[in-house]
């Protein structure tokens, strides 16, 4: 009866270790998959905004290309008036301008009645009045001298879509003298929004900051001109700010979008760059399958091994024999799990708990021999601002870092550097007077003020840490408690940081006894 009662146990134990092992399986599959589709969808955005940021300096030194063409015959028609013989070299020039500027599809000159009055075309046509354009008429009624982009318009020579930039002409008496225009086709900016690959569902966007629609990719010429102040895009996003992401689900095909938009420097215009989600995590969904359908595999495999070993519970003999094997593999396993129960898994430095055993076991040693026993407690200045702008990653790699200086810079196989919380770092330093412990505590924050670690919201910009320092030396057989070494070492720290950060401020007592640690 007592065997089959140990059978049963054994055997009900087995079954709960593989379905544990095979829930963990999944849970850990579940997770890296959940983790790889934020990495991806977090690329992805970087990616979007790095291309945004290029789209819109292209469009902005595009218009700006245009605008000094149109600066220089504003400066020229103003000195040398508008003689035939000035007229004949502004039309060279304005003809040389539109061939060694790809993006220019024309520039032409108006006087106040809207005739044209010199162009770049090679026959200037005198059939044509364009005093019923935006342009002009914005013109004609505003009297600054800013360049101003109007609305996509259909060119009335070639027919087809054109942007335009204009600027106001002023006769000698500040009144309207006409106005002058540049003009650029469309397909100038189809041509190199092209070279992006955004997929059968992404878009590029060019559209005023008033929400007129200037250009689209792909192209729908019914929406060209058109308003999109409805639209998440420009009402909720680049209507409000300069620059920046946003995940939007469209109400025309109901496609969600990952989107960047960036304003121009120099123009009222932005720039938006959108590519389909579901294209962005296409990849993602095919390893996620297939890693599932191996994690699914593995999970059979395992689950009928596991059968197959329970089933053999009921020998006697071959239980008592796998019963010892798996005692031997859980004590190695034991043995493992404590080590790293040991270590802090980010930094590499010993854990919270390791310091707490090594804290307890040198203040005992104190109490029986007398040695001075030092803490240094290490906090890093204004990590959390660091976290705020860089992201907890980086947060990470900076710990990181600390964590390596400060190990270099320790030298004695007794002392112990631990993660004590957070950014929090602390140093045991056994047989250590106060003097030699203030020595080692400037020796990490020079080292760390040396890794110059960039963090603008910080004095100086970079990362610096405060440390607190505190000595004890007990007599022997009087045993002290760790929270007094801790405390007292926590006071020194806030005294540092209090008094400015980036700093060593020490609590100690007199040690004539004790021996400077090296340094």
């Amino acid at each position: 009866m007592i065997r089959a009662l140990k059978n049963h146990r054994t055997s009900s134990l087995a079954f709960f270790f593989v379905g544990i092992v095979c829930i963990t399986m999944v849970v850990l599959e579940i997770v890296n998959a959940a983790m790889n589709r934020s990495a991806e969808l977090k690329e992805t955005t970087e990616s979007l905004s790095n291309v945004t940021f290029a789209v819109a300096q292209h469009a902005n030194e595009t218009f700006k290309e245009a605008d000094i063409v149109l600066v220089g015959v504003i400066e020229r028609l103003k000195h040398d008036g508008s003689n035939a013989a000035t007229i004949a070299r502004t039309h060279e020039l304005l003809s040389t301008r539109v061939r060694e500027l790809p993006q220019l599809n024309g520039v032409f000159v108006y006087d106040e009645n809207g005739a044209w009055l010199v162009t770049s075309q090679a026959k200037l046509e005198s059939k044509f009045n364009n005093s019923d354009r935006e342009y002009f008429q914005y013109h004609r009624s505003h009297a600054d001298n800013a360049p101003h982009i109007g609305p996509p318009v259909r060119s009335r020579s070639t027919g087809r879509w054109i942007l335009t930039i204009s600027r106001r002409v002023n006769k000698p008496d500040g009144s309207f003298g006409g106005v002058v225009l540049a003009t650029i086709e469309m397909a100038y900016f189809q041509k190199f929004f092209d070279h992006f690959a955004i997929g059968e569902n992404g878009a590029i966007l060019l559209a005023q900051l008033d929400g007129t629609l200037l250009y689209r990719r792909p192209l729908r010429e019914n929406m060209i001109g058109k308003s999109i102040a409805g639209a998440s895009i420009y009402r909720d996003n680049a209507s409000k700010n300069f620059s920046g992401s946003a995940t939007i689900k469209s109400v025309q095909d109901g496609v969600i979008r990952i989107n960047a938009y960036r304003h121009l420097d120099d123009y009222p215009v932005f720039i938006a760059v959108a590519l389909a989600k579901e294209e962005v995590l296409a990849d993602w969904v095919k390893d996620t399958y297939f890693r599932g359908i191996i994690v699914a595999t593995l999970l059979l495999v395992f689950a009928y091994i596991g059968t197959r070993m329970v089933a053999q519970v009921k020998h006697r003999e071959l239980a008592e024999k796998e019963a010892n094997e798996a005692r031997q593999k859980v004590e190695s396993l034991n043995k493992t799990l404590e080590r790293l129960a040991m270590q802090d898994g980010l930094t590499g430095l010993a854990n919270r708990r390791h310091f707490d055993q090594t804290l307890a076991a040198e203040l005992a040693r104190v109490s029986r021999d007398g040695h001075a026993l030092s803490l240094i407690m290490i906090d890093v200045d204004h990590f959390k601002l660091y976290n705020d702008r860089y992201g907890h990653l980086k947060g990470d790699e900076c710990l990181q870092s600390l964590a390596g200086a400060i190990m270099a810079t320790l030298n004695r196989p007794g002392d112990l550097a631990a993660r004590y919380g957070g950014e929090e770092f602390a140093i045991v330093l056994p047989n250590c007077n106060a003097s030699g412990a203030a020595v080692i505590a400037e020796r990490i924050r020079q080292c760390i003020c040396d890794l110059a670690i960039a963090h603008v919201d910080n004095e100086g910009q970079i990362v610096t840490i405060s440390l607190g320092v505190s000595t004890l030396q007990r007599p022997s057989n009087h045993k002290a408690p760790a929270s007094d070494l801790l405390d007292s070492a926590d006071h020194a720290l806030y005294e540092s940081k209090a008094n400015g950060r980036n700093r060593v401020t020490s609590h100690f007592f007199l040690f004539p006894q004790s021996k400077v640690c090296a340094a």
